[in-house]
Order: C-alpha cells, then sequence, then structure tokens
C-alpha cells in the first residue's frame, strides 16, 4: 500500500502530537503529585456526625466579622436546611457527606462545590445582595436527588 509523503507527515504529526499530551498528562499526574485544588482535608465518612469538627453545625461568627458555615450533605437532604448570614461578610462554607457524592450550589451565584464523602469541602464568598437562595445538590445521589435543596437568606445588616 502506497501512502503518499505528506500525508505521513500528517499522521506523524497527529501521533506526535497526541504522545505529548499523553507524555506531559502523565508527567503531572505521576512525578508532580498534582491533587484537585483544595486543602485536602479528609474525614472519616462514618463518623461525621460524631467528628468534632461537624458537632456543631450552622453559622458561627467569627472575631473578625466573617462567618463559618458548616453543614452535612446527605440523602437527601442539608443539615442545617436553612441559613441566614448578613449581606456584604465574608462566609466560609465547610461540609462533607456521610453517605454520596453530592453537590453544593448557591443558585444565582458562583457558589459550587463537590462534597464528597472522606474529604471536608471549602469554601469563601460574600454575598452583596440581600435575599433568599436556592441551594441545590447538583451531582445525582440517588431516587430523591429533585427534592435535595437548601436556602440561603443574607439580610441587611448584622445577626
Amino acid at each position: 500500500m502506497h501512502v503518499d509523503f505528506y500525508e505521513r507527515v500528517w499522521m506523524w504529526g497527529a501521533g506526535a502530537t497526541i504522545a505529548l499530551f499523553l507524555g506531559a498528562t502523565a508527567f503531572a499526574a505521576y512525578s508532580q503529585g498534582r491533587l484537585p485544588p483544595s486543602h485536602i482535608e479528609t474525614i472519616d465518612p462514618q463518623a461525621v456526625w460524631t467528628d468534632q469538627r461537624f458537632a456543631d453545625r450552622g453559622v458561627v461568627a467569627n472575631s473578625d466579622g466573617s462567618y463559618t458555615v458548616t453543614m452535612i450533605a446527605l440523602m437527601f437532604a442539608f443539615q442545617p436546611n436553612e441559613i441566614r448570614i448578613p449581606a456584604g461578610s465574608p462566609v466560609t462554607f465547610r461540609m462533607s457527606s456521610s453517605d454520596v457524592v453530592h453537590g453544593f450550589q448557591i443558585v444565582g451565584t458562583n457558589g459550587n462545590t463537590m462534597v464528597i464523602p472522606g474529604y471536608v469541602s471549602q469554601f469563601t464568598m460574600s454575598f452583596d445582595d440581600p435575599g433568599e437562595y436556592l441551594i441545590v445538590c447538583n451531582e445525582y445521589c440517588g431516587l430523591g436527588h429533585h427534592s435535595m435543596y437548601g436556602k440561603l437568606i443574607v439580610e441587611r445588616g448584622a445577626q
């Protein structure tokens, strides 16, 4: 079978490009130890309910004017289900799952993370506009997934 010179050049070029991409991916994954972007805090998923870090679920005001919200995602609810925070303050959400992978999305904002058993998910954001925000699970977690939602109420001024 005869393959034209230019076809061979394109085939070898495409093969070399694929090999380069696979090599770069393997190098980053194995030799550099790339991990998901997070602080990588782990937790025993069977002990989430008794772990000291999740013993006091809800909103806690910090001395610097920020707030910390500690939550647990479970089939098919968020615990706590309703959160109240003041507008304009930085809020750190800390959560874990006791059963399966869940999603945590604050609809209408860029607040979005996966809640994975065995890991503590954390992100910080501020809400300048008072109002009610819907919190939904955006990762399919079972037959009751559609009923897994919560509410974030951003209030004017301090609590």
